[in-house]
């Protein structure tokens, strides 16, 4: 597709119908509910005292200052260890048709509880945590009036930080509002890359409004993808032999923010990535102005970041168990 074309394909976008009918959807503000809850959520996703090291939080790995990831090829987690594989975007993660690369959790809840729990990330227990949660006055109001119950339990504490992370969407990037009829919200070289990314089939993956996070797919569909990474996909959760090596295809949305990219986090640049992509998944190999085009798109898609007062976390007691760091 030459850029001419490109550009004139991309200039009937602006009628509701064509837009209705477009692989790519904006995003909507979300509205929560139940203030109460999300308020409560958010405590405990900054709270360190969830883990064993009293060190570690869900903003740790998902650090909603870095388009909701840290940056890093693998987390570090409890006593230093290196986490298996890259830690995906908490931004716009409900919007996912499960969670984790492996989709090993079915939703936002039940990925709450994993890291709690895993001895390499934040190393400790289900009851441990909520055994601290008890001996702070401050929670022990927040749960009731959230759940009007007595006790705390595992499962209102992953509900609350799920309610939370619910409201962790991006609405508003440039590329939204050119789909909702702004022609001066991207660059001509964005909408030119946006009319390559659709012609070369990128939107069989990455499409709807997160551009990714509803399928499963092989990583290396037409050449083999190399890694020293041992992660096996979705096969680990499955045990079939043909899954191995699909991932949960990840959201573009926010992508400029959210490198090193790929589950094992090999890849630093966006060029690259993109380069890596058309070859391996679509056996293509671009050219330079052609990977600058989809990068330009691609950069369109940042939108509003999570932007609040962060929440003043309710003090221990004595009787709240000390960090253990070893």
């Amino acid at each position: 597709m030459n850029r001419r074309y490109g550009l004139a394909l991309i200039g009937i976008l602006t009628s509701s119908s064509a837009l209705a009918t477009e692989p790519v959807q904006p995003i909507e503000p979300y509205q929560a509910s139940n203030q109460a809850k999300v308020e409560l959520g958010k405590k405990l996703y900054f709270d360190p005292r969830l883990s064993k090291s009293g060190f570690i939080s869900c903003n740790s790995c998902h650090n909603l200052s870095m388009g909701g990831t840290d940056n890093m090829p693998t987390s570090i987690g409890h006593n230093w260890a290196l986490g298996p594989i890259n830690a995906p975007t908490v931004l716009n993660s409900s919007l996912n048709l499960a969670q984790f690369w492996d989709g090993r959790a079915k939703d936002l809840q039940e990925q709450a509880g994993g890291p709690i729990a895993n001895p390499k990330e934040m190393g400790f227990s289900h009851s441990l945590a909520v055994n601290v949660l008890e001996t702070i006055p401050g929670y022990k109001q927040a749960f009731q009036q959230v759940y009007t119950n007595d006790r705390i339990g595992i499962d209102q504490v992953t509900d609350a930080i799920a309610a939370f992370e619910e409201t962790l969407v991006t609405p508003n990037a440039p590329f939204d509002q050119f789909l909702k009829g702004d022609e001066s919200a991207i660059s001509d070289t964005a909408k030119a890359g946006y009319a390559r990314f659709k012609s070369v089939g990128c939107t069989a993956c990455h499409n709807g409004q997160a551009l990714g996070g509803n399928s499963f797919q092989k990583m290396g569909l037409v050449k083999p993808y190399k890694t020293d990474n041992a992660a096996a996909g979705l096969s680990a959760v499955t045990g079939k032999e043909i899954d191995r090596f699909k991932f949960k295809v990840p959201t573009l949305r926010n992508v400029e923010l959210t490198y090193p990219y790929f589950h094992d986090g090999a890849v630093w640049s966006l060029e690259e990535a993109v380069d890596v992509m058309a070859e391996l998944q679509l056996g293509q190999k671009l050219k330079q102005q052609e990977i600058g085009e989809i990068v330009a798109f691609l950069k369109t898609l940042t939108g509003d970041q999570p932007n609040f007062r962060l929440p003043q976390l309710p003090p221990s007691t004595n009787d709240t168990p000390r960090p253990d760091p070893g």
